[in-house]
């Protein structure tokens, strides 16, 4: 979708379809709304003061203008209580508008940024909002349909109009900060949608390297061979039972600025887990294609971090495999060798993520990063703990998760704490090895945090359990049904900070 700005009083512009909105309970219109609805006569008045909209968070009606203004149709979308109005607000709203301009049939449409008046949102933060909500409720997996035939045509440009020449570059800033964030969050959700089959490790290397070559960051990409010289056992093991070879992707950018702060993200990529040996229920289990949507959110974050051009040293790492019950998989009762020399013993082959992520830690330490923070899918117990709303955040540095809990609260992508207290470590001592690589049903996902803990040694380190938000079973607001692309836009404003 193209994205534009421009100057101008949006009662004078002609499009198929404008917006303006309105807060639950005003009467008295001010604004831009205020200035469409004299211009219709007072169309808008005559609507509220009916009841058919009273202005609640994504409320939409649509009015024709009949020739009384250059747009043909004016939409006025409901912010909600003034009191409970925030960016995440904005970017709802814009999501919702676009998926009923899509119905409407447009094509393209002008908008206000809406909360850049009374909403006391700056216009930087207000246009971001508003272009991140409408990229992402837009969205729509459709490169597998053969038979489009019932697909509704893509919107082709959104215009943000602009009334104040001042804020007209803070608008324009905005617009491609939510541009190029919005557009990283969907190649996140691209590749999460995709088949197992369509997405094998390799493929997903090779992604990688299409992405980075397209957005200038330097890329390499690992074989079994070279693994085996890192000593990187966890991982390889995983690997064994499957034909398809894993892969390890490393991304960088600003590559050569080592008197630069290096941060490290490492995302999880099972791209189809079977749970191995320890095999899962077969009902739901196509839905495991989503078990790399870490490595994904890493892959978006890092297109993004490229586009921002941020000053810092960001590496992505991608550890990549499938976990499948081959005649070569690894089995309950195995014992194998990180990275960093610590052995695990297998309790399950489903607790298969935190084995590849062990390896990618001890990498990791390489960079003498200042920060750590990893993404994965680990534990189902995470969803049972939070759901479908919050992903759980441990780690081993206040400042680090303050951070996050801040850049959590900014984008969008929630997280709430879990505590790491050494008690848990109890649960995975093993007899035989250094560690075992589950501790039973008690406090599952935190006692896969205190395994990460294990090889996440000598920096800063941060885990984000996102088992339960990186899919959604309906569209509603910003998330549309499928997967989510949650952790891109958390990890790029974390980033943006530390810059």
């Amino acid at each position: 979708m193209e994205i534009r700005v421009q100057h101008g009083a949006i009662q004078n512009v002609p499009s198929d379809l404008i917006v303006v909105n309105l807060f639950q309970g005003v009467q008295t219109l001010g604004g831009a709304t205020g200035a469409v609805d004299a211009a219709l006569g007072g169309a808008i008045r005559e609507v509220i003061a009916a009841g058919d909209f009273q202005g609640k968070a994504e409320q939409v009606v649509v009015l024709y203008t009949r020739g009384a203004i250059p747009a043909r149709r004016v939409m006025v979308v409901g912010l909600g209580p003034q009191e409970r109005f925030d960016g995440d607000v904005v970017r709802r709203v814009a999501a919702v508008t676009a998926r009923e301009a899509r119905k409407l049939g447009a094509r393209s449409y002008h908008t206000i940024a809406h909360g850049a008046g009374a909403g006391a949102l700056s216009p930087e933060d207000a246009a971001q909002a508003v272009v991140e909500g409408t990229l992402l409720g837009a969205y729509r997996f459709t490169e597998l349909k053969a038979d489009r035939a019932d697909v509704e045509p893509d919107l082709e440009a959104l215009t943000l109009v602009e009334f104040n020449s001042a804020s007209l570059e803070a608008v324009r800033r905005g617009a491609e900060v939510g541009r190029i964030v919005g557009e990283a969050t969907c190649y996140a959700r691209d590749l999460v949608n995709r088949p197992g089959n369509y997405c094998t490790p390799t493929v997903l290397a090779n992604s990688a390297r299409a992405m980075a070559e397209a957005v200038g960051l330097t890329v390499r990409v690992l074989g079994e061979g070279e693994m085996a010289e890192l000593g990187m056992g966890a991982l390889l093991g995983v690997a064994q039972g499957s034909h398809e070879p894993a892969t390890f992707t490393i991304l960088e950018h600003n590559a050569e600025r080592h008197d630069l702060p290096a941060y490290v993200v490492v995302g999880k990529g099972i791209t189809f887990d079977s749970g191995g040996i320890s095999i899962k229920p077969s009902d739901g289990m196509e839905r495991m294609k989503d078990d790399m949507s870490g490595a994904a959110a890493t892959l978006g974050a890092m297109r993004a971090v490229a586009a921002l051009e941020l000053p810092l040293r960001v590496v992505g790492l991608v550890p990549a495999t499938e976990n499948l019950p081959g005649s070569r998989a690894y089995k309950p009762g195995d014992v194998l060798t990180a990275m960093t020399g610590r052995t695990i013993e297998v309790i399950s082959t489903d607790a298969e993520g935190r084995l590849i992520l062990a390896d990618a830690l001890g990498y990791a330490g390489r960079y003498r990063p200042r920060a750590v923070v990893d993404l994965a899918t680990l534990t189902g117990a995470c969803v049972v703990a939070l759901g479908h709303v919050t992903a759980g955040l441990m780690g081993t540095d206040e400042a680090l998760l303050t951070a996050l809990r801040g850049a959590a609260d900014r984008s969008g992508d929630r997280v709430w704490p879990l505590p790491l207290y050494d008690e848990y470590a109890e649960q995975i001592k093993s007899e035989v090895a250094d560690v075992k690589n589950t501790g039973g049903r008690p406090a599952g996902a935190i006692t896969g945090g205190m395994f990460l803990k294990r090889f996440a040694e000598g920096y800063p380190w941060a885990h984000v359990d996102i088992a339960g938000t990186v899919w959604s079973e309906e569209t509603k607001g910003y998330r549309v049904k499928g997967a989510t692309g949650f952790g891109v836009r958390l990890i790029v404003e974390w980033l943006r900070g530390q810059s």
